[in-house]
């Protein structure tokens, strides 16, 4: 079914499907602070509606990814034979270059007042929904990612079984979905605090009695493999976000300095990221598949023990109300129309059962693969909607960016979709996860190239596409 996304798209439809408006458009927040559900859809955000300032993007993409989900990915460096410098070498770069593709993407918001994947139909068209529908299946397992240890942990601390413990993760976490934009941002706020304090605490048990890997089990080619693999798993965390990436900035002014929101954006994915990935460097000996339970040995039990765990499941809460947020912005991008804060309850439900199939059997090779296997097609995205965005810019020649004026242009599709389906094939060989190994990954140790192989053959099958179609 076919979906308006701009302005003037907008107003046709709702001349004539009145259904159209209440769907994809409805009450929006007004201020920080106003926490009444959020009912606006992915219908463009009036610039009269838009509030806030750029240093809101720090919190809102810090505090989500301090979770356990960061501290077992940073294990996997060790567990594949890497000593921990080599290792955090490998994470921080993986890290930095994965997060700002989204902090680029993020800055879009402000222009447009659109999310992520409304936005990519100037690209697509209506092969938006491959894309669309890849993020919303990706929102899905990754609330099972971080459900996993959030549920986990809130099973333990309660004395629960594990699944009840993921069932109140998931209703809470679909309830601030529901709420949606502002609720997200303000709960992010106060997280950033209380969950830095908690890994600040965490961090000193580590360094008191937890020594880290001085040297590793690989060596030669793998351990060049292996280094490749943990700089791509670490990539993979923080470019997971680049198609969500102006979801939480839509609402921004548009004069906001982008700059600022770049910058806020980089250093918020970033330094989170290597900071719990750090700690699952260092304590790797320590964390297992059950890292909530590892959390609560090396706190010694009792009161800071229930701190760790409590810190554990609400840090999952963040990051996974973002999950369910996207996840409905992404199901009405496809054309289902579905209310926003029903698509994000929707999201929630859905994840339940891919948490409990994760924790049946191997959580590590289940983890690690389903972590790889959500992200392969996001380097495509990002290189194509990227090529259009500067193609457009040309185009205007200096002239202010025109929502409205951009999704008149009639473009053909059909270059998106091929150089995004081209650039997954293009792939393949050189994927290295538990389920299957490229050919080339395997001849190179297990390194996994697909990402950086993903965004070269999307740029180089789609630029030329693109550039041939002018106005």
């Amino acid at each position: 079914m076919a979906m308006p996304c701009a302005q003037n798209d907008h107003a046709v439809a709702e001349r004539k499907a009145p259904a159209s408006r209440t769907t994809f458009g409805g009450r929006m927040p007004t201020a920080p602070g106003d926490l009444r559900i959020e009912t606006h859809g992915i219908a463009p955000v009036p610039e009269d509606r838009r509030y806030g300032g750029p240093g809101r993007l720090f919190t809102v993409w810090f505090a989500p990814n301090l979770t356990m989900t960061g501290v077992f990915t940073g294990t996997v460096g060790v567990a594949l034979g890497l000593d921990f410098t080599t290792a955090l070498i490998a994470v921080v770069l993986g890290t930095f270059v994965g997060a700002a593709p989204t902090a680029y993407l993020g800055t879009w918001g402000s222009r447009t007042g659109v999310g992520q994947l409304p936005l990519a139909r100037l690209a697509f068209g209506r092969a938006v929904v491959l894309p669309g529908a890849l993020q919303w299946l990706s929102s899905i397992a990754w609330d099972a990612l971080v459900g996993l240890f959030g549920g986990d942990a809130l099973a333990q601390l309660c004395g629960w079984p594990f699944w009840l413990g993921v069932l109140v993760m998931m209703a809470a976490q679909g309830g601030l979905g529901v709420l949606g934009y502002e609720a997200i941002h303000r709960l992010q706020t106060v997280m950033t605090f209380l969950l830095a304090a908690a890994f600040a605490v965490l961090a000193v048990k580590l360094l008191d009695g937890v020594h880290p890997a001085a040297s590793g089990a690989a060596h030669g080619g793998d351990r060049a493999g292996a280094f490749v693999l943990t700089f791509t798993i670490a990539l993979s965390l923080s470019l997971s976000w680049a198609p969500y990436a102006s979801d939480f900035s839509r609402y921004l002014p548009a004069g906001t300095s982008r700059p600022r929101m770049f910058w806020c954006t980089l250093l918020g994915i970033g330094f989170s990221f290597v900071a719990v990935q750090t700690l699952g460097l260092w304590g790797a000996s320590v964390f297992t598949d059950q890292t909530a339970r590892g959390i609560d040995t090396l706190l010694g039990g009792g009161a800071l023990g229930a701190f760790g765990l409590l810190a554990v499941a609400l840090a999952a809460l963040c990051s996974n109300a973002m999950n369910d947020y996207s996840g409905s912005l992404a199901l009405q991008t496809i054309g289902v129309r579905l209310p926003r804060p029903v698509a994000a309850a929707l999201a929630a439900a859905l994840g339940f059962p891919l948490v409990l199939w994760m924790h049946a059997a191997d959580t590590t090779a289940r983890f690690q693969n389903v972590l790889l296997l959500v992200g392969y097609w996001i380097p495509g995205f990002v290189a194509i909607v990227a090529v259009d965005w500067a193609a457009r810019k040309r185009d205007r020649g200096g002239a202010p960016f025109d929502l409205a004026a951009e999704s008149a242009r009639d473009r053909p599709w059909w270059p998106a979709l091929t150089a995004f389906v081209i650039a997954f094939a293009a792939a393949v060989p050189f994927m290295s996860t538990g389920l299957y190994v490229g050919p080339v990954a395997e001849a190179l140790h297990g390194a996994d190239l697909a990402y950086g192989v993903a965004f070269l053959a999307a740029l180089a099958v789609y630029a030329p596409l693109r550039l041939r179609h002018r106005p």
